[in-house]
């Protein structure tokens, strides 16, 4: 009697897998991940486990833009069936020297290639089931260094504050960046230029199909970064291209340089930028060839970036180039973009260092005729307000006045104004100012500079400092983390954070001491508004 229950159940069983079959009403699922073995999109994988925290480095998320595919849209990676071993860091973009005077062995990059189109992954999640914050990291280097693999950018201590950190490399310089008549006549967009932000969207898309299978959340995203980072985040909060993937964004000293340095206002134009790309080209010896395109593919990569690096003068002596305003990817200059309210209404958290400046100064002095011909080439028309607002009158005054006037209106107006922009339409802003000076031998002299906070917020060699730094980074990554899980950074032990607006002006003071302070700039930002007719 028992076995023929048995049968007939079993009978039944069987009966209802043939009608029922097993994911029936369900999208076709993936193989059964772990966080052991996590199965991507692309094929599985395997991590290791670093002091409590799941690590996955150099996961491919775009083909190599290599050979045809230089200069192009970043194309799907060929999918894989074994497990592909995700424990070392995937090379930087080919790359110039680090050219700051500080940094360089915290940001020293040693594989490089073309082929540099990877993301890291930390996860502190027990299981693939969690839904934990995501924060994607984008680099800083001015669009023409760095890469999400420097040591500053250890995701585990901030993951241990119960996010998922992602970290990404995307196309620099010329590969990232560069524009040529006839790219733009090639690509079915008719344009060319801003590779870089095209890979960073491409980045973005990978972790709304796979940040699961590392127990975040796609619809908890975070994006974060710094300098051309905090540009970067800038951008697609004005492209219409990253609406969807992302939902709250942080930007340190970044914003909207051009708006306070007008003079780089003109490498942002498509058609400046093809007319870049075409000197590179003139110098790489390609425009009298038949196919000038494939002849420029064909460059041995360090040729390019010689070439580039020969025609592309930027503000500080540099080679520069960055994101252009193309009608695609950036359909206006962002800064725009934002006063018209029509950027993305996530939450933001903004904010700058109060020495900026010093970080381009480094260890060179300006005297004063050479302060003077630096403010009429970068202001034109504007350069005797500027100087009034910043003044110097004698060679010793200089570069405190070259240091303030960077700040001010390179960096702290421009986030004011995209704070403004973002509480106007009702986005929730909360806006601060980094104050900790460095006590290091060699760069004391340079107080708060730009890129000091790196450290703080990823929790990275603070802890080779003081206790006084080490209850800084703890406050900042509390204050980050938080803000990624729910668009506001209160909540915890710190001092309360205010809500910026028009009317309060209140900022968060980030330093030796830690509390809310009102001012934010608003004398460079009214400037700024005049000099870039937003009034």
């Amino acid at each position: 009697m028992v076995i023929r229950k048995t049968r007939f159940l079993l009978a039944l069983l069987l009966a209802a897998m043939a009608i029922f079959p097993l994911g029936c009403g369900r999208e076709k699922s993936r193989p059964v991940t772990t966080m052991e073995a996590p199965v991507i999109d692309s094929g599985p994988i395997s991590g290791t486990w670093e002091d409590g925290v799941w690590a996955y480095k150099g996961i491919p998320y775009a083909a190599p833009p290599v050979g045809e595919l230089r200069w192009k849209e970043p194309q799907p990676v060929t999918p894989w069936k074994e497990v592909r071993p995700c424990t070392e860091y995937g090379p930087a973009c080919i790359q110039p020297e680090w050219p700051y005077p500080v940094g360089r062995d915290f940001f020293a990059i040693r594989e490089q290639s073309e082929d540099c189109l990877y993301l890291n992954v930390w996860s502190p999640a027990g299981d693939t089931g969690e839904r934990l914050p995501v924060m994607v990291w984008i680099h800083g280097g001015g669009f023409t260094v760095g890469s999400g693999s420097q040591i500053l950018y250890e995701g585990k201590y901030l993951a241990k504050k119960g996010v998922v950190v992602v970290t990404i490399n995307y196309r620099l310089g010329p590969f990232g960046f560069m524009a040529h008549p006839k790219l733009s006549k090639e690509s079915p967009r008719g344009v060319s230029g801003n590779y870089g932000l095209l890979d960073q969207i491409e980045a973005l898309k990978w972790v709304q199909r796979n940040i699961d299978r590392f127990g975040g959340d796609p619809q908890n995203v975070t994006i974060f970064g710094e300098s051309a980072g905090g540009a970067s985040v800038c951008c697609l909060m004005a492209s219409p291209l990253a609406e969807g993937l992302f939902h709250k964004a942080i930007v340190q000293s970044g914003a909207f340089l051009s708006m306070g340095m007008p003079s780089a206002r003109r490498q942002e134009d498509l058609k400046e930028a093809e007319r870049l790309g075409e000197r590179i080209s003139a110098a790489l010896g390609c425009t009298a060839e038949r196919d000038e395109l494939a002849a420029l593919r064909s460059k041995d990569a360090r040729q390019v970036l010689e070439a580039f690096e020969k025609n592309a003068a930027g503000l500080i002596g540099r080679a520069s180039i960055g994101p252009v305003v193309d009608g695609h990817v950036l359909p206006k200059a962002p800064q725009e973009v934002f006063a018209e309210g029509r950027q993305h209404k996530v939450p933001l958290l903004i904010g700058c260092n109060a020495d900026e400046g010093m970080l381009f100064l480094g260890n060179r002095d300006l005297d004063l005729q050479q302060y003077r011909a630096a403010l009429s080439f970068i202001y034109g028309k504007w350069a005797p307000e500027v100087e009034a607002m910043f003044p110097a009158s004698k060679d010793g005054e200089v570069r405190d006045a070259f240091n303030r006037l960077f700040t001010s209106l390179g960096f702290g107006g421009p986030s004011r104004h995209a704070a403004v922009c973002t509480a106007r339409v009702g986005a929730p802003v909360y806006v601060y100012l980094f104050t900790m000076r460095s006590r290091e031998v060699s760069s004391r002299h340079m107080g708060a500079y730009h890129g000091y906070e790196l450290p703080f917020v990823f929790g990275t060699l603070v802890r080779y400092l003081g206790q006084e730094e080490q209850r800084l980074s703890e406050a900042m990554m509390n204050y980050w983390t938080r803000f990624a899980s729910k668009g506001d950074p209160n909540g915890g032990q710190e001092p309360d954070w205010p809500r910026f607006s028009e009317d309060s002006d209140a900022y968060q003071e980030l330093g030796a001491e830690v509390g809310p302070k009102r001012g934010y700039y608003l004398e460079a930002y009214l400037l700024l508004k005049r000099m870039n007719n937003m009034e």
